[in-house]
């Protein structure tokens, strides 16, 4: 597949169906070079109704527009990979690059935040992670839609995304499906608050530093501000901007899949970064407000991984031993605080 340096590649899942066609293979070829070439995919036609979309980030609105007292009602855990509840601007700092020992510290302190605040859930029924709600009484129906849009995620992951990956890696279509049976995902609504634009200029603040992510796969939906950016496949360093398009999800590749089809699959470098500044009198000297969304998808934690079939042979000999998914996980997670 050419990669467009302005373009990410496009994946059409509308023909589908039950994964048993040639359309399905097809489908799930194209998905296969978008993830080897770029490790960044638009995906269309998912099955996630774009009216729940739109209705997710309107709860997001309304959550992150709550007092700080209330949003501290549902606080995210002190441990760092408990991923549930409420974190507060700058609290997650992304230092997965840098490696300066002082530089770390005072990432890790605060110096130099992350301008963003989250929300994290789950499943409701895992028993390792229980999720940490907002009280209903303060947000009215938040938890029952919350939910409600993770398990149309999880829908899609399960019966479209996942078997067209194992179609595009000539697999069988349900290969994926028995390690991601124990719901180990996370769903993560993002707030990027608007802020003097100098601010970001200067870099007094950023609003998320580049990064890959550590688990199979991310779903991620944009509102309108804009701001992600892909590094090039072909320019390393060099960051492309990848607009928000009505009607289309982004995905990506994770580390645990890069790391278990031995490097075919690619997971690549992305940030977010504020918008530049309006020309004319629109300029304001303030940069607006971004929402995001990011369901991140994990196997389950006690299944142990190799090399995927066809994914190595006598010019690519394997690069990495068998690793519990849980013992991965946690070795990179170490990184993030």
């Amino acid at each position: 597949m050419a990669f467009n340096r302005e373009s990410l590649p496009t994946v059409n899942f509308v023909d589908f169906g039950d994964g048993t066609s040639k359309s399905a293979l097809d489908i799930g070829k194209k998905l296969f070079e978008a993830c080897r070439d770029v490790g960044f995919a638009y995906v269309i036609n998912t099955g996630i109704p774009q009216g729940q979309i739109d209705g997710m980030f309107d709860w997001s609105a309304k959550l992150f527009a709550l007092p700080i007292d209330t949003k501290l009602k549902a606080p995210h855990p002190p441990e760092g990979w408990k991923h549930r509840g409420y974190s507060g601007i700058g609290r997650e700092q992304v230092s997965q690059l840098i490696f300066d020992p002082d530089e770390l510290r005072a990432i890790r302190a605060g110096k130099f935040p992350d301008f963003k605040e989250s929300f994290d859930l789950g499943s409701e029924d895992s028993q390792t992670l229980p999720n940490n709600w907002i009280p209903d009484e303060d947000l009215p129906g938040f938890q029952i839609h919350a939910t409600n849009f993770y398990n149309t995620c999880r829908e899609f992951q399960l019966s479209i995304l996942l078997p067209a990956l194992a179609l595009g890696l000539d697999l069988p279509k349900d290969f994926f499906l028995g390690y991601h049976e124990a719901n180990e995902n996370q769903l993560r609504l993002l707030h990027y608050p608007g802020a003097p634009t100098s601010v970001f200029e200067s870099g007094e603040k950023g609003r998320i530093g580049a990064h890959t992510d550590f688990g199979t796969g991310t779903l991620l939906f944009q509102d309108d501000c804009g701001g992600l950016e892909v590094e090039t496949p072909s320019q390393p360093g060099v960051f492309m901007r990848v607009p928000p398009v009505p009607g289309t999800v982004l995905f990506n590749i994770g580390d645990f899949l890069m790391r278990w089809s031995n490097d075919t699959l690619k997971s690549t470098l992305h940030r977010v970064r504020a918008p530049p500044r309006r020309d004319g009198q629109g300029d304001d000297g303030t940069t607006k407000e971004r929402f995001s969304m990011a369901y991140f998808m994990g196997a389950d934690k006690e299944k142990t991984i190799e090399c995927l079939p066809g994914c190595s042979g006598p010019d690519k000999p394997r690069k990495y031993e068998p690793i519990k998914a849980g013992e991965y996980i946690n070795m990179r997670l170490n990184a993030t605080y």
